[in-house]
């Protein structure tokens, strides 16, 4: 790819990384090479199943303890985090991924494990043929100011609202 762009999918909406995963799926299609890199998530979730059996070829690492981080992270929260930080220099810089895909990077900035500084400098550090999408809640005004696109995803009606809870293959 001549020219890789820095892609910010953010806001209170649902459809984060849903996004990010059908873009995957678009460059897989198109012959692309792909690597995920999930921070603070952990777990078999449907889209880490449906990716392991019907595109293997497409690199998934999880960064996370597969909790929530409310107040001050813990050490392994953080530890986690860094080895996030350093498979996503890895795959960005290696010559190995065309689209690079930091999931939920914004809310481990908003979390605390990181700094937008360390984010920024992992955007700064992608070659200029490599895409790279950071998704998740609160992006910084600074990752957006540096983003070649910015999508908020804005939350106008949920189904949790009237009471539907989270149902499997829809919202996990």
């Amino acid at each position: 790819m001549p020219t890789g762009c820095l892609q910010v999918y953010t806001g209170d909406g649902k459809g984060k990384t849903t996004a990010a995963l059908g873009l995957a799926l678009r460059a897989v299609g198109s012959g692309l090479r792909v690597f995920i890199g999930q921070f603070i998530k952990s777990g078999d979730y449907s889209e880490i199943r449906a990716l392991k059996e019907f595109l293997p070829q497409v690199a998934v690492r999880q960064y996370g303890c597969g909790r929530f981080v409310k107040g001050a992270p813990a050490p392994e929260d953080i530890r986690a985090a860094a080895a996030g930080l350093a498979g996503l220099q890895q795959a960005l810089c290696g010559g190995e991924y065309d689209l690079v895909i930091a999931d939920e990077a914004n809310c481990a900035v908003s979390a605390g494990l990181f700094g937008v500084a360390e984010l920024l400098q992992l955007a700064d550090a992608r070659p200029a043929g490599v895409e790279l999408v950071i998704t998740g809640r609160n992006a910084h005004p600074q990752l957006l100011a540096r983003a070649d696109l910015v999508t908020d995803m804005r939350a106008i009606k949920h189904p949790y609202q009237s009471g539907i809870t989270a149902r499997q293959g829809i919202e996990f």
